[in-house]
């Protein structure tokens, strides 16, 4: 029997979540989401969760069933969605749907990462210590020295990316590019990648419209409720880091808004340039 996973790929706000929806319901799938924040329960407006109507349109994985308190991440990723693919497989399911819009997680289950270590509780307590004392650009720099080429190609603008990548090298005296394996693990069913776009000027419309939607919806309040936590890795995000700020009295919060609509913006830029490379995306533009 085929056994296949489409994979509904792009960057923030592109409209992958409808499209992913249309696509499992045409094969009769659910939508395994391959979203970084999506998976956190105490994340909802901020990371844009599929609305009510979507989610009971079909059924989703991945979709707030983590803590913020428990560190989560993209070989743990790998491992329970290779787990959950097999098991809807063996149910009966020929072609599978995911969807998401994160670089590092869609890898982990294209290709597979090298055994990652754990995270270390106290080394990073240090290092979040330092993004708040320092600023990110402290990291930065010895992320430049300790692995050149992760800081080319990860999203540096990301202060989590940063902290893992510098983490990993600190406990395991490798550098953290190295944990992406060069051939790829084999993976045991077909895998097909669409790429959605849309033009330039029309993509950041829909980011500045949703990010006005999302302070509408009371991103302000939900930021608020997580103020006491924002040294968790899941809380390094862009909309978050943004209302903190904000709440801090570093900003007014028109300026935090446009700030907010500014990194959306520079992040779906990034993700279009991670993907541009891959020879195997099937690239859809949108109106």
């Amino acid at each position: 029997m085929e056994r296949r996973v489409v994979i509904v790929l792009g960057p923030t706000a592109v409209g992958k979540t409808q499209y992913a929806i249309s696509l499992a319901k045409e094969y009769s799938s659910p939508v395994i989401s391959c979203d970084s924040r999506q998976i956190f329960r105490e994340m909802t407006i901020g990371t844009a969760v599929p609305d009510a109507s979507q989610l009971s349109a079909v059924k989703h994985y991945f979709i707030q069933d983590h803590s913020i308190h428990v560190p989560y991440t993209a070989g743990q990723y790998e491992m329970e969605a290779l787990s959950l693919i097999e098991d809807l497989f063996s149910q009966g399911h020929a072609t599978l749907v995911v969807s998401g819009g994160s670089m590092f997680y869609i890898d982990a289950l294209c290709r597979g990462l090298d055994n990652m270590p754990d995270a270390d509780p106290d080394l990073r307590r240090e290092l979040t210590r330092r993004i708040r004392e320092e600023g990110v650009e402290s990291l930065r720099m010895d992320l430049k020295r300790l692995d050149p080429e992760a800081y080319r190609t990860i999203d540096i603008a990301n202060p989590q990316r940063v902290l893992r990548a510098v983490e990993v090298c600190l406990l395991s005296g490798r550098p953290f590019s190295s944990f992406k394996l060069s051939e790829g693990k084999k993976r045991d069913f077909e895998i097909r990648k669409i790429g959605l776009s849309r033009p330039r000027d029309v993509l950041y419309d829909r980011i500045n419209r949703r990010v006005d939607a999302m302070m509408e919806a009371g991103l302000l309040e939900e930021a608020r409720s997580l103020l006491a936590y924002r040294d968790l890795p899941a809380l390094q995000t862009v909309g978050y880091k943004e209302m903190f700020a904000y709440l801090d009295g570093k900003c007014t919060l028109e300026e935090a808004v446009r700030d907010m609509k500014t990194a959306t913006r520079r992040y779906a830029k990034k993700q279009l340039t991670w993907w541009k490379r891959d020879p195997d995306i099937e690239w859809i533009e949108l109106p």
